[in-house]
């Protein structure tokens, strides 16, 4: 728990830093996937440092995610929306509501009663249709932020939302579906390209809805499609369960958790502040 939770201040730090750079990197080309984007964006110093806290959130979020449920994790990682607003208004001078700082409260209420209520992950395997069927949904998010280039704003954002928020989803369950490092193993397991293609192309789509379109309506959609999803493949698929008579406290921790991230949704992509200079 200490590691998801630890995940998630990372990936909330780092998503002020990049919502900085992706701003001052210039327009997209219209495109949902925009690897130009990502290049420009490469030469902002703020970008560099959110990647290096994403690549430490992700190690993290490993350990986290063979250990703990997926829905613990999804929730845990929702908590970051609840890290960029407290970060926002100290290096953005954002102000946050009495709402917002409600639904913070709401997001560490839900992480707590999780923690009570969790048990360990499962240790189903899952079926092995479930390996092709996660690659299949990768290839998917790349096809998705394709087309969602010439949809209208708050459509496109939504689509751009969604689409990371399944990569970002498939990443999660591939880690648990990952069971061997050995070679033979590990390169012969549709679940390792998975990995690498539902988290390339999140990250691609995310760094676009942070760019263009309606923020708020796409990390909404990033959110429910992020948490909502995994979970259900870990109870149904790989076993994960709460701790025994728990299931009350777990399923209104989640809710609590992921309802409050939601209302934070604007800090998906913080606005200007004083901190945002023009240096490159």
């Amino acid at each position: 728990m200490i590691c998801a939770l630890t995940s998630a201040v990372c990936f909330g730090t780092a998503s002020v830093l990049q919502a900085m750079a992706t701003r001052k990197a210039g327009p997209g080309s219209g495109s949902g996937v925009d690897p130009a984007l990502l290049l420009r964006a490469l030469r902002q110093w703020r970008f560099g440092a959110g990647l290096a806290l994403d690549s430490l959130g992700f190690l993290l979020q490993i350990i986290a995610l063979r250990t703990l449920p997926l829905y613990t994790v999804g929730a845990a990682l929702a908590a970051s929306l609840a890290v960029t607003a407290l970060v926002a208004a100290r290096l953005l001078a954002v102000r946050l509501s009495t709402v917002e700082w409600l639904a913070v409260g709401a997001v560490c209420t839900g992480l707590a009663m999780l923690g009570l209520a969790s048990g360990t992950a499962g240790d189903r395997p899952g079926p092995y249709g479930l390996h092709w069927s996660l690659l299949g949904a990768a290839v998917a998010v790349l096809l998705a932020g394709a087309l969602a280039g010439p949809l209208p704003d708050p459509t496109r954002a939504l689509a751009l939302g969604i689409g990371a928020g399944v990569g970002f989803g498939v990443v999660e369950v591939a880690v648990r579906l990952i069971d061997s490092l050995a070679a033979p193993e590990l390169f012969t397991n549709p679940a390792l390209y998975a990995l690498l293609v539902g988290g390339g192309a999140a990250f691609l789509l995310l760094t676009s809805a942070f760019q263009r379109g309606s923020v708020t309506v796409a990390t909404a959609g990033m959110v429910l499609s992020e948490t909502i999803g995994p979970a259900l493949v870990g109870v149904v698929w790989l076993g994960d369960r709460p701790r025994e008579g728990l299931a009350w406290l777990a399923g209104t921790g989640f809710a609590v958790a992921v309802t409050g991230a939601l209302t934070l949704a604007r800090f998906g992509d913080p606005p200007d502040g004083p901190a945002l200079d023009s240096s490159p």
